[in-house]
C-alpha cells in the first residue's frame, strides 16, 4: 500500500503538485496557492480580525510551506499541514502583538502597586546594544540591496511606508493581484537571503546587558 492509498482524490492531487513543485514547477505553486489562498484568508481573518493582517499572514504561511515543501508527507493532507502552518504563525503574530500592546502602567499583579514601568530600565542606550542594532540593521539593508527594484519597490511601500495592497496597486497603477503575487516573491527572497550563512548570526545574536 502507497504512502497517497488513504488520501482523498484532492489530497492526492495535492501531493501531485508538491512533487511537481518540488521540482521546480512554477505553474505547480501557483495552483496549491489559488486551491487555499481564500480558505487561509479566512481563517487568518478570523483570528486577526483585520483584513490587511490576515493578507500578510496569508503571504506568510505560504511561504513558509513553500520553503519546506520538501519535508511535506503523505501522511496526512496537504491542506492539514499548510493550515497547521498557518495557525501556528498567526498565533506567533498575535503574541508578538499582544507582548507590543501591553501597556507599561498595567499592575504587574493583581491588588499591587507595583507597575511595569517602575521595573523598566532608564531609557539610555547601552553602547553594545546599539553596536548589535546597527549591525542588524545594516544585515537588511544589504538584503534590501540584492532585491531588484521592483521587489525592493513593494517592500518599502508596503513595510517602511505602510500602504495597503489597494494604495500601492493604484500607486504603481498595476492590478491587485500583481501587488500581492510581488509582495510574496519579495518576501520570499528576504528570507532566502537570511537565510545564507552568516545572516543570522547577527539577528539571532543576544542583546547582553552589562556585568
Amino acid at each position: 500500500m502507497t504512502k497517497t492509498a488513504t488520501l482523498s482524490v484532492r489530497a492526492t492531487e495535492d501531493y501531485d503538485l508538491v512533487l511537481q513543485a518540488i521540482e521546480g514547477n512554477q505553474k505547480a505553486y501557483g495552483e496549491l496557492m489559488e486551491r487555499y489562498r481564500i480558505s487561509v484568508y479566512n481563517t487568518m481573518y478570523k483570528m486577526v480580525s483585520n483584513k490587511e493582517d490576515a493578507e500578510d499572514l496569508t503571504i506568510e504561511a505560504f511561504g513558509k510551506a513553500f520553503n519546506k515543501l520538501a519535508s511535506y508527507a503523505p501522511h496526512y493532507a496537504f491542506s492539514t499541514w499548510l493550515f497547521k502552518i498557518a495557525i501556528n504563525n498567526c498565533i506567533d503574530h498575535i503574541r508578538k502583538r499582544k507582548l507590543q500592546l501591553l501597556s507599561i502602567d498595567n499592575l504587574i499583579q493583581p491588588n499591587s502597586s507595583l507597575e511595569f514601568r517602575h521595573t523598566l530600565k532608564a531609557n539610555v542606550p547601552d553602547p553594545e546594544e546599539k553596536v548589535i542594532r546597527q549591525q542588524r540593521v545594516n544585515l537588511m539593508r544589504t538584503v534590501m540591496g540584492k532585491l531588484t527594484t521592483k521587489y525592493r519597490l513593494m517592500i518599502e511601500l508596503r513595510f517602511y511606508e505602510e500602504l495597503s495592497y489597494e494604495e500601492i496597486a493604484k500607486e504603481l497603477d498595476i492590478p491587485l493581484g500583481t501587488v500581492k503575487a510581488q509582495l510574496f516573491r519579495a518576501k520570499e527572497l528576504m528570507y532566502n537571503y537570511l537565510q545564507m550563512p552568516g545572516a543570522q548570526d547577527y539577528l539571532d545574536t543576544p542583546v547582553r546587558t552589562r556585568a
